[in-house]
């Protein structure tokens, strides 16, 4: 049987490395897509793949042109993609009332219309399969809110109003549609922040510590999983109890 097909937005990033690492040690056959990169950047990549043999396909999930080509391109070189992990995200941080249209409007197209983008493309093949799991990483900011981020606490509550919509669909079709609240992850956002500010960050956390881009990864293989196939409609806070809810 030929291994189910994954496609992990901003493949290339932190979480979106350990991402594809992840769901290629799992088994999926796995392919990376993000804005074009450097001949630097994709041998780092590569380079963390450890050996397994994981795509790699330039898009501007943002567009919903360049959307079309990479599924076209994708699907007819390897088949129905059966995984599609939403990871790609930017920041546009300033206040609201210096927040210019341009700010507000490429948060919401990076950070959620492209989660339209790929979902409306690659939902009716996943339903045809009779499987299908979508992952969309929001984000703790999408619960809480934060100084200067309207625009992405604004697009990431708006992914996880999509995500409980689309599961509602799609679900007895075999296809589950969950999401992931990452808090302070470990990448290099993070590491610009000034230690003091850091500690400042780290003591609010009651597990002690950032979280790593491989604690998201193992959230992202938990719900892609073939035990999961009750499981829709969540959001799995992966944030080391900062906020908590029930």
């Amino acid at each position: 049987m030929t291994a189910r097909l994954a496609l992990v937005t901003g493949g290339i990033g932190g979480i979106g490395t350990a991402a594809c690492r992840r769901l290629a040690r799992d088994g999926f056959r796995v392919i990376a897509s993000d804005l074009p990169a450097s001949d630097d950047k994709l041998r780092a990549f590569t380079q963390a793949m450890d050996g397994m043999d994981v795509g790699f396909e330039a898009a501007d999930v943002s567009r919903m042109d360049s959307c079309v080509t990479l599924v076209e391109r994708i699907q007819s070189a390897h088949g129905t993609i059966s995984i599609l992990v939403n990871g790609a995200g930017i920041t546009r941080d300033v206040s609201l009332r210096k927040m210019s249209l341009d700010q507000w409007q490429q948060v919401m197209q990076v950070n959620l219309d492209s989660v339209f983008n790929l979902c409306r493309l690659v939902v009716d093949g996943m339903c045809a399969q009779g499987h299908g799991r979508i992952v969309n990483l929001s984000s703790i900011i999408g619960q809480t809110g934060a100084f200067g981020q309207s625009n992405y606490a604004a697009a990431k509550a708006g992914m996880h109003g999509f995500t409980m919509a689309l599961a509602r669909e799609v679900s007895a079709k075999g296809v589950t549609v969950n999401s992931i609240s990452p808090g302070y992850i470990d990448t290099a956002m993070t590491a610009a922040i000034p230690t003091e500010l850091r500690n400042q960050m780290i003591g609010a956390i009651p597990v002690g510590r950032i979280g790593l881009p491989d604690d998201v990864a193992n959230a992202i293989s938990f719900l892609c999983g073939e035990q999961c196939g009750y499981l829709t409609g969540i959001n799995l806070p992966v944030n080391g109890g900062l906020f908590m809810s029930f």
